[in-house]
């Protein structure tokens, strides 16, 4: 596979997962749902797409990283990709905590309770150590690996009835926040974890040049549409056949599913626009999510020191109101990252003047 092939349109879907993980947080963050319509169209629109930036960041981390480890020329122990992932994951558990910490709370001898709760940052770093475990485990069954992170994704994504509710009340309440949505953590290892094994998966499998990726794109549509509009009379299929009731539990709430169906519409679409988003904005943007995130935690949420705009203006604005701000905020947050990697760029190109 070319790199070029991956770097374009993968980038691509990580500036559109981002941007609209930045209209997510302050739309949903400032809207005064008492003045909301829920019937309308519109909205319900928004709230469906918004419901996929996670499921499309999870995805894109397994196969991005997992990509990485497998184009090294050396494999195994060896490979640097290995090392360079277990440093990841310790920025981002630190960059989660860090995020979520009151610094005025923590001068006052307390801490805040959101700060002992992951959230996306500590899942995503997890993630990477997961990817790397497997690696290592299963390394010596070459491109049969690709089967176990599938396994490892369909059967968290199958099993969610029995897990979803647990609670692990004999584990200390930051460790179990974790595992499950019941621990009360933002993010949680289970199901997103489903999402980062298929993402790896498809790493694996993924072997197109530039001039066959509108066949993939077309195959990951056509795979996409049919999770969203036939995977539930699937899984009901299977439970007549086989007699196993959780079929028929995962039909009768199979977000996870139609979420993967989604994912897969957004990469072929994406993949079929790939000669135009070679250049320009899209890939700067795709390159810089995690400082994006970081900028967009402080404006917004107040990282630190508990003061920013969700503090002053949240749930009292309209749905337009709360569009237009959502324009201005993700062109702020956008701009600062840019900007800061503009002029360090321009720095360090004079610095090296300088010293040649």
């Amino acid at each position: 596979m070319e790199k070029q092939a991956r770097l374009y349109f993968i980038d691509a879907l990580r500036a559109f997962a981002i941007l609209m993980m930045l209209q997510g947080h302050f739309i949903s963050g400032v809207l005064d749902l008492t003045n909301i319509d829920s019937s309308n169209s519109f909205y319900s629109f928004w709230l469906y797409c918004r419901g996929f930036t996670a499921p499309v960041f999870f995805t894109i981390t397994g196969w991005v990283f997992t990509f990485l480890l497998l184009r090294n020329a050396q494999q195994g122990w060896k490979n640097p990709r290995i090392k360079k992932g277990l440093k990841r994951t310790i920025e981002l558990l630190l960059w989660g905590y860090l995020l979520r910490l009151n610094l005025p709370m923590l001068f006052n001898g307390q801490i805040n309770n959101s700060f002992l709760y992951p959230d996306v940052l500590q899942i995503i770093g997890l993630s990477l150590s997961f990817i790397i475990l497997i690696y290592l485990l299963f390394g010596f069954l070459k491109q049969w690996t690709s089967s176990i992170f599938l396994v490892i994704g369909l059967l968290i994504f199958l099993t969610q009835p029995y897990y979803v509710d647990l609670t692990f009340p004999s584990l200390p309440p930051y460790i179990a926040a974790y595992l499950t949505k019941a621990n009360k953590g933002v993010f949680y290892l289970f199901p997103w974890l489903g999402y980062v094994s298929i993402g790896a998966f498809i790493a694996y499998l993924f072997h197109a040049t530039t001039r066959q990726l509108w066949s993939w794109g077309l195959g990951f549509m056509a795979l996409g549409f049919w999770l969203v509009f036939r995977s539930s009379a699937f899984l009901i299929e299977l439970e007549s056949l086989t007699g196993m009731v959780l079929f028929r539990k995962v039909a009768y709430n199979n977000f996870l599913f139609i979420r993967l169906g989604d994912v897969f519409v957004l990469f072929g679409v994406f993949m079929l626009f790939n000669d135009y988003v070679k250049q320009g904005i899209w890939t700067s943007i795709g390159g810089k999510t995690l400082e994006i995130y970081i900028v967009h935690y402080f404006i917004f949420y107040g990282s630190l020191f508990g003061v920013g705009v969700y503090k002053y203006v949240k749930y009292s604005w309209s749905f337009i109101q709360g569009t237009l701000g959502a324009l201005v905020f993700m062109g702020v947050c956008v701009g600062l990252v840019l900007l800061d990697q503009h002029y360090r760029e321009k720095i360090s190109t004079l610095l090296k003047r300088k010293t040649q």
